[in-house]
């Protein structure tokens, strides 16, 4: 068996799928942002920051990304932030994005709607200009705040459909199951914006069923829970619906207390449709490269499944054919330089 070595990850081209923007703010930034807009933190260094980042479940990280998305403030403040992601995801080979931001965060502070979307998009374009590297974005509801707050939300969006792909559903997951949005999705698919939804990180089986059969979503964010019920593992292998599994953030937020644990190559020996990504990487450890040898090391995953992965990734992935057989031709010749 060929040993996965972290150069045989950083050579590899990927795609990630699963990527909150807010999530990439690194405690270097988030100073650097707070001087500049004259916002008070609660910590007196980077490294408090970085002590302050041990969680014991989702609500824990929850509480702390929101108070650090206080330093965003100016379409200025939005493109630093998600260029410096985009440098970093050049730098680890990462060819095609698709970005998550959560608008609520920001319009409830009092950031307009247009501030955050023009911040990040011309960030996106820049991206694509200088590093080829291509990008969907992805707008998504807090699934804490209430149907009405989504569907105002949402309105929002309508005007900016040629820069906003799909709608998504992510923050605080138990109590909060995807049918409460199950209207909010009908109208966005209606719009013709491509629905995701986070399902089965912290919450039941029952949650995956509800986001494919209520919300009808096209892909499926973490989705962990699959193992408990056979039936879903084979109705997800059928349908070829993609999970978009996150290592070093369910063992950050102890979804999994040892990624030997973690059930990615379970699914994926069951014809599962798993991808690896990142989640929130500035609060969780680690981007793209760091994330597949974490796994890969776990799960002592061999080359040939490595490759499938990332195959996975640009198959589920929201890109035109022609993009996507570019994005596979270059995993061909990754593969040919090792033969």
């Amino acid at each position: 068996m060929q040993t996965v070595t972290p150069e045989f990850i950083a050579g590899m081209p990927k795609a990630e799928l699963h990527l909150h923007i807010e999530g990439t703010l690194e405690p270097d930034l988030m100073f650097y942002l707070a001087e500049r807009n004259g916002v008070s933190l609660p910590f007196e260094t980077v490294e408090d920051v970085r002590k302050a980042y041990h969680f014991s479940n989702l609500q824990d990280f929850l509480d702390i990304y929101y108070q650090g998305a206080r330093v965003l403030l100016t379409e200025d403040d939005f493109y630093d932030l998600t260029l410096e992601y985009l440098q970093r995801a050049y730098e680890q080979n990462v060819w095609h994005t698709e970005i998550f931001f959560d608008p609520q965060t920001h319009t409830e502070r009092g950031v307009a709607f247009e501030t955050v979307l023009n911040g990040i998009t011309a960030a996106l374009k820049q991206a694509d200009e200088d590093w080829g590297i291509t990008s969907r974005l992805i707008m998504c509801f807090l699934r804490h705040l209430d149907e009405q707050a989504a569907f105002d939300t949402l309105a929002q969006a309508m005007p900016h459909r040629d820069k906003i792909y799909g709608v998504g559903l992510d923050s605080s997951e138990v109590g909060h199951p995807p049918s409460k949005f199950e209207r909010v999705f009908a109208k966005a698919r209606e719009a013709g914006f491509v629905p995701v939804a986070h399902a089965g990180e912290e919450g039941p089986a029952e949650y995956i069923w509800e986001a494919l059969d209520r919300l009808h979503v096209a892909r499926l964010d973490h989705g962990n829970r699959a193992v408990d019920d056979p039936a879903l593992v084979e109705r997800l292998a059928q349908d070829q619906i993609a999970l978009t599994m996150c290592p070093l953030s369910n063992l950050k937020l102890c979804v999994v207390k040892d990624l030997k644990d973690h059930p990615l190559r379970r699914l994926m020996q069951k014809g599962v449709r798993v991808t690896v990504n990142s989640d929130d990487p500035a609060y969780f450890g680690g981007y793209m490269n760091e994330n597949y040898l974490a796994i890969a090391r776990a799960l002592e995953l061999t080359r040939g499944e490595v490759l499938t992965l990332a195959g996975n990734a640009f198959a589920a992935s929201f890109v035109s054919e022609s993009r996507r057989k570019e994005l596979f031709d270059g995993l061909a010749r990754y593969v040919a330089s090792f033969a």
